[in-house]
């Protein structure tokens, strides 16, 4: 145990220092000076403090509340050592923090114990800072696990979607990545910018309720096919609709407003502006840019600098154009996203990336299909 004493007679700091340190555990570090003594503790993580009350250039009471200012102190002893015993002064001492008094007149054998007693109050209070640092370390690393199971989690569900509706599960990624880095283009905080990144996957989970025959159709969709698909924006509300968990409902509002349009053309609500949930709109650059440069059963890939130009144009009409200047402004990040997805697996850390641990699954699709006419980006 390191004990601080701060005493500006050399006379009573050894006899401190050689009551402290009858127990071998105990190591004193003994300043005459209360200024170089506070610059000390600021430097090193001292068990216990002993101070007397009386001393020049700065008393014992300033001298406890410099050192409960400082984060370590909160709540280490801090033992005022004083014959000044009127009430006026342990009031003030106390008001300023100290743990605990001992009267320098007090008898050898009395000194002795009440040092014995304050020591071990200092241990007590090691061990259970101790104690609290592990517990807080055990929490952290719980919750840590927890949230990577719970982004993992939700990875391996929208992959189910993403299985019946692209030849690989990339799509997912890169959408979440896209909506990760436009959140943080726009200046969200760390935790929502990780929650829309968790949630973006599950942007199309509705489409579990379409067909195969019309979410795989290669060619142009009919009047009634077309108004069949779009209902998956319900159904992805409906799934995700009404959970508790702030994540979930994250996810439930891109589900249902990720199709609404800026200008009010948009499904399944005709909403229009900032009544559309900002991840919704965030989410619906990020889908359409890489439904434009990926290959899709109907249609072929857009180069990227192409599908740039095509989010440019929609903005303040289909996009957002806060979101889209967001994703402008990051476009060099939003380049890498999509040279980075094949190496996914390889490059990517398991313990931050969850969707690194996510095996890339390729659907089985006839490879001799005739060509279609591309039709128009519905879903």
């Amino acid at each position: 145990m390191d004990v601080l004493v701060i005493d500006d007679s050399q006379t009573v700091l050894l006899r401190l220092k050689h009551l402290l340190e009858h127990d071998q555990q105990v190591y004193v570090s003994a300043i005459n000076n209360p200024l170089s003594a506070l610059d000390e503790a600021r430097m090193r993580a001292f068990d216990l403090v002993l101070v007397d009350y009386n001393m020049p250039e700065m008393d014992g009471i300033a001298v406890i509340r410099h050192l409960r200012a400082i984060e370590h102190y909160a709540q280490v002893p801090i033992v005022m050592i004083t014959s000044e015993v009127n009430d006026r002064t342990r009031l003030a001492a106390l008001d300023a923090g100290a743990t605990d008094f001992l009267d320098k007149r007090m008898g050898r054998v009395e000194m002795k114990v009440r040092m014995r007693n304050v020591v071990r109050l200092a241990t007590a209070v090691r061990r259970l800072d101790d104690q609290a640092s592990w517990l807080a370390g055990e929490v952290e690393k719980a919750v840590r696990v927890l949230r990577e199971r719970e982004a993992e989690i939700i990875f391996r569900l929208s992959l189910a979607v993403e299985y019946r509706d692209n030849d690989t599960g990339d799509h997912t990624w890169r959408v979440a990545r896209y909506s990760q880095i436009m959140a943080e283009a726009l200046g969200l905080d760390a935790e929502l910018c990780r929650r829309v990144y968790l949630a973006a996957p599950l942007h199309d989970v509705g489409k579990v309720g379409i067909p195969d025959g019309v979410l795989l159709k290669p060619g142009r969709l009919d009047a009634e096919e077309f108004a069949l698909i779009r209902t998956h924006a319900e159904i992805g509300k409906r799934i995700l609709g009404g959970s508790h968990c702030a994540l979930i409902g994250l996810a439930a509002e891109i589900a249902e407003s990720h199709h609404e349009r800026w200008d009010g053309g948009g499904y399944p609500r005709g909403l229009s502006g900032e009544a559309i949930p900002l991840a919704a709109r965030i989410v619906a650059v990020a889908d359409v840019f890489d439904a434009l440069t990926t290959v899709r059963p109907y249609k072929a890939a857009m180069p990227a600098c192409e599908a740039r130009a095509c989010i440019e144009a929609e903005s303040g009409r289909h996009f957002d154009p806060a979101c889209v200047a967001a994703f402008l402004s990051r476009w060099d990040d939003i380049l890498a996203v999509g040279a980075s997805a094949a190496a996914r697996l390889r490059d990517l850390p398991a313990l931050t990336e969850p969707w690194a641990r996510v095996p890339a699954l390729l659907r089985e699709v006839p490879a001799d299909l005739p060509p279609e006419p591309v039709r128009g980006e519905a879903a």
